[in-house]
């Protein structure tokens, strides 16, 4: 049986993103893209690459009944509507950071508080690698931040395979794609400022930090840059395991963590160009890429991680999340083979 979705919040780089996500899926037909902004306008107006969608946007006061709503808002709008979202839709999808954490106290020290924390305990957060066995069924769907995402993704193993226990010293420096910005940008997102950049923008405090907090039970000293490409986050991570690790204990973590994971590959050296995980390689696909090295001389442990912020951090991981809950083929409509070779992603 086909389901209808909406995409509320559909003018936006992840609600566009989520539309083209939605226009190939085989379970999926898009019954509604809301924006207040574009109201009564064509998709393909705001989003060219979807032209051939015979869709034009309405108004979020007006939605219509589905299956599953999407909410590609900024953080604060769903939390504020999301009893509205239930009154059209059996399963909501959210894309904010609105129910991404556990309790009411975490949003009062890393947001500004929550309007409804009795949807917090219904939530399940949105990535499949971490949360799968708890998402089947699930009505409230969480999808987790670009940065956090790319951090689990390269930390998870360690912590599967007892390598690392949450005591360790671990820095993350994460370098992100403008897109992460949305559609909305700003000063400091117009083409003369943002070009060739390395700007830190988020030295210490960065909220994605709470995720991480809280699934993988470590304390993280974080830095977010903003640097010269459109989609991607690459996260380093510097760890310091207490004890002795070898190559080959890194690649049974590595192997038994994602082996059968369809949207996950581990590149660790080996030959030619591409030797370590970079978002160029995963551009416009769902797949997570994770690596090490090992510096025995300072006891350090290297990780890294790629992903498209939009796919793997934002849209695609929803629609996986969304997959899983719906009891769908969790690969339908996310099979996409990236480009190579390709420009700035």
């Amino acid at each position: 049986m086909t389901l209808r979705a909406s995409v509320v919040g559909g003018s936006g780089f992840t609600g566009g993103e989520l539309l083209r996500l939605l226009s190939h899926h085989p379970e999926f037909e898009i019954a509604q893209a809301t924006s207040r902004s574009y109201d009564r306008k064509t998709v393909g107006r705001v989003h060219p690459n979807l032209r051939e969608l015979d869709l034009r946007f309405t108004s979020p006061e007006d939605l219509e009944s589905v299956d599953v709503l999407f909410a590609a808002t900024p953080h604060g709008v769903s939390m504020e509507h999301v009893d509205e979202f239930f009154d059209h839709a059996d399963t909501v999808v959210d894309l904010s950071a609105d129910f991404r954490l556990s309790t009411e106290e975490q949003y009062d020290e890393w947001y500004d508080g929550h309007v409804c924390p009795e949807y917090l305990e219904k939530a399940e957060y949105a990535l499949p690698e971490l949360n799968r066995e708890n998402l089947p069924g699930a009505e409230l769907v969480a999808s987790g931040g670009c940065n956090a995402t790319a951090t689990i993704l390269g930390l998870k193993p360690l912590f599967d395979a007892g390598i690392l226990d949450g005591d360790e010293q671990v820095v993350v420096d994460v370098k992100v794609g403008s897109s992460e910005g949305g559609a909305g940008g700003g000063d400091a997102s117009s083409h003369a400022e943002r070009s060739g950049i390395v700007r830190p923008y988020a030295p210490t405090g960065h909220r994605h930090e709470a995720e991480i907090e809280e699934f993988l039970g470590l304390s993280v000293s974080f830095t977010v840059h903003a640097v010269d490409m459109v989609r991607g986050a690459s996260a380093t991570c510097h760890t310091f395991p207490s004890s002795p690790v070898s190559k080959s204990d890194l690649w049974s973590a590595y192997r038994e963590s994602y082996a059968d994971e369809p949207f996950m590959r581990t590149v660790a050296g080996g030959g030619g160009v591409y030797r370590y995980p970079e978002p160029k390689v995963v551009a416009g696909t769902n797949m997570g890429e994770v690596g090490f090295e090992l510096d025995p001389k300072n006891r350090r442990l290297v990780v890294f991680s790629a992903i498209d912020n939009m796919m793997k951090g934002s849209a695609g991981q929803a629609i996986h999340g969304a997959n899983v809950a719906l009891g769908l083929d969790e690969t339908a409509g996310l099979d996409a083979t990236g480009f190579h070779p390709v420009g700035a992603p």
